[in-house]
């Protein structure tokens, strides 16, 4: 079974070099569609970084079959072109122009909540933005973490400026989680994370050296079901992720230039689909641009994405949102992030992700209109309230939720209670 490896660049796997040399028959996946191939090869000798020009793929098949071509979908012509990764596979004969899924709609609109249906879920609360804070919230859901536990974290690109600090992170894991490792995959665009090298020189630069810090798709990829997905059956990961058995998804609350809002579904379905594959079967429509999918369509393909990660590790896992330096831009935008302008909140912990990441969003909506209306336009102009909708009709939580204050007993409280006492942001 072949696969793309996205430390090499190139194609790897069994029963071929992958040094350029020529490779011998097998089978081929891309995106989970199998094909089969009497012959792979290239040119002796091509160097393997020349298969990943900007972060996309140029694939060379000779004397495939016409069915097994057709069953993979595998386009792959000029730098803009990418591999057809998550397409299904069709029968012989069939149009190439199968039936399409819809994207839902609506994504510009905040629901509130006496609008919403359904159960509650827990969430808990506090405005202790601190490392005791922290570990605090983690204490609500720590039951559900056991065996060897990965934390996900967005780690920055250099020198970032609103990343969770670090200190807090470092007292987590050698007070309550021992032995944890933090987990990262490869950037999808050229920047400080894009190879494994870059990486972790980036990492070193930002301090991340206290913990064991593990590039999951450092050694290549793996493939993790989608259940009840329209855009995917399978979600390409990192492939070290398969190695834990709990995760903590530690997420720093923000907007984000694609997403409208980066929390815990962004975390992990853009954080854990690996740097090649995985992040370009969310973001690039097969011969267009690598950034050619948004709106709707891409928040639901990133969800599906976080619903393969969270359906691999239920019940072992759970997700903490950090409302601190909420800038409208994600961390992956370094220093050229633009100027937080939203009042820090505190922390939002759950076992429940679309509960954790819909109690975020409103706590920045239950703010002044002043204060809120920098984040709040960002989520709504990207159609970012797809995500929490697409959440729901997927069943991966609930959106309604009880807000519990830890900082008085777990007390019931309204967003509008929890944010009563905020003040205006200070650099």
């Amino acid at each position: 079974m072949y696969r793309l490896d996205e430390e090499l660049g190139a194609i790897c796997g069994r029963g071929f070099s992958p040094k350029g040399e020529k490779w011998e028959s097998g089978e081929f996946v891309v995106g989970g569609a199998l094909m089969e191939s009497s012959l792979l090869h290239t040119s002796a000798s091509v160097p393997a970084e020349s298969f990943a020009p900007l972060g996309l793929f140029e694939v060379f098949l000779m004397n495939c079959s016409r069915r097994s071509f057709v069953k993979g979908m595998v386009a792959s012509v000029g730098a803009t072109s990418f591999l057809g990764a998550g397409s299904q596979a069709m029968a012989e004969g069939e149009s190439m122009e199968s039936k399409k899924p819809i994207p839902g709609k609506g994504g510009d609109i905040y629901v509130p909540y006496d609008k919403r249906t359904g159960t509650e879920s827990f969430v808990w609360f506090t405005r202790d933005l601190s490392r005791d804070g922290l570990r605090n919230i983690y204490e609500k859901v720590a039951k559900s973490i056991s065996g060897k536990v990965a934390i996900k974290l967005h780690t920055g690109e250099k020198n970032g400026p609103n990343i969770i600090p670090r200190d807090w992170v470092q007292d987590l894991i050698e007070r309550d989680l021992p032995g944890a490792a933090i987990v990262e995959t490869n950037a999808y665009y050229q920047g400080d994370r894009y190879t494994t090298e870059q990486h972790r020189e980036t990492l070193r630069v930002n301090g991340w050296n206290f913990a064991p810090v593990d590039i999951l798709d450092e050694t290549g990829t793996a493939m993790l079901p989608v259940k009840g997905g329209k855009w995917f059956t399978e979600m390409a990961v990192g492939k070290n992720l398969l190695n834990y058995n709990s995760l903590v998804v530690l997420t720093h609350f923000k907007g984000h230039v694609m997403g409208g809002f980066g929390g815990s579904a962004k975390n992990i379905g853009i954080g854990c689909a690996d740097g090649r594959i995985g992040k370009a079967m969310i973001h690039t429509r097969e011969g267009e641009g690598q950034w050619s999918i948004s709106g709707e369509e891409f928040m639901e393909r990133m969800t599906e994405s976080a619903k393969a990660v969270v359906d691999h590790f239920a019940p072992h896992i759970v997700f903490i949102n950090v409302l601190r330096n909420m800038s409208v831009s994600c961390d992956c935008e370094g220093v050229a992030a633009q100027p937080v302008v939203t009042p820090n909140i505190g922390i939002v912990a759950s076992l429940d992700i679309l509960a954790c990441d819909q109690a975020s969003v409103d706590l920045v909506h239950a703010l002044p209109e002043k204060d809120r209306a920098a984040l709040f336009e960002r989520m709504s102009s990207r159609h970012g309230f797809r995500q929490l909708s697409y959440m729901k009709e997927m069943g991966m939580g609930n959106d309604r939720y009880q807000l519990l204050d830890v900082d008085f007993s777990d007390k019931r409280i309204a967003p509008r209670d929890a944010v009563a006492d905020v003040k205006p942001f200070v650099n």
